[in-house]
């Protein structure tokens, strides 16, 4: 089974106004999706944010976001430099790769000795 996580690749605080309280103290974190397995690591190519208020902690969803909030995540979802999308093989992976090459040897080998 694989796990996902968001890993942080960004954060920025900011100092617009929260929808809920008011304050000027604002946070916005841009995350990557990874995906661990046994057998790979992948790096997706999918970012998500999301923007919280350091006072009230509440998540402010972009239904909420003033004019304002939009023009800061439009500029900072541009500075954001995600990861490549790629996948990295484990250790088990080549493990496993290497003892079926060597089965698959072993058998050929054995198959073309029985016709001598």
């Amino acid at each position: 089974m694989a796990k996902e996580k968001k890993l942080v690749i960004q954060e920025a605080d900011i100092t617009n106004n929260c929808p809920v309280c008011f304050n000027q103290e604002l946070k916005i974190t841009f995350y990557q999706k990874h995906t661990f397995n046994a057998f790979y690591h992948r790096t997706t190519g999918v970012v998500s944010h999301d923007i919280q208020c350091k006072k009230c902690h509440s998540t402010i969803y972009p239904v909420d976001w003033t004019p304002d909030i939009e023009r800061v995540y439009d500029y900072y979802n541009k500075l954001v430099n995600p990861d490549r999308p790629a996948v990295r093989f484990t250790m088990l992976f080549f493990i496993i790769l290497i003892l079926m090459l060597c089965l698959v040897a072993a058998g050929v080998y054995f198959y073309l000795e029985s016709f001598n």
